[in-house]
């Protein structure tokens, strides 16, 4: 028990005190650390949201159209070699709505709004089911 109090008493008082360069040091770290985690945590959320395409080679098979009818509810245009299908896609599952007789263009694609030829799509298979 001497001896720690002795200690203490011919330590010098600069070993004592808490050097502020060093706390800053820490801070600054630990700052820097936490930032960088966040940045990744936001690159990850991003890419999710982006939905960014897999870069693996999707021969033959492409989405056309598509068109969100809820927050994880859509209606697409799927390509399939030379044929086109109209599909429902939710969380838990996919639906074939319908094969299309006549494949929609690129160039229709990109040029009629997705709900018109959705709209003719369905007049077109309401109309079949009834005849």
């Amino acid at each position: 028990m001497q001896r720690s109090v002795l200690w203490l008493v011919l330590m010098p008082s600069s070993a004592l005190a808490v050097n502020p360069a060093s706390q800053l040091d820490l801070a600054t770290t630990l700052g820097s650390l936490l930032f960088v985690i966040a940045f990744i945590l936001f690159l990850a959320w991003l890419l999710k949201r982006m939905r960014v395409p897999t870069l693996m080679n999707q021969k033959g098979l492409s989405v056309v159209r598509q068109l969100p009818v809820g927050t994880k509810e859509r209606i697409m245009i799927v390509q399939a070699g030379e044929e086109q299908f109209l599909v429902g896609v939710t969380a838990q599952s996919i639906q074939l709505i319908s094969k299309l007789d006549n494949p929609i263009s690129q160039e229709d694609a990109e040029t009629v709004p997705f709900s018109n030829q959705l709209a003719q799509l369905l007049k077109k298979n309401g109309a079949s089911e009834k005849g």
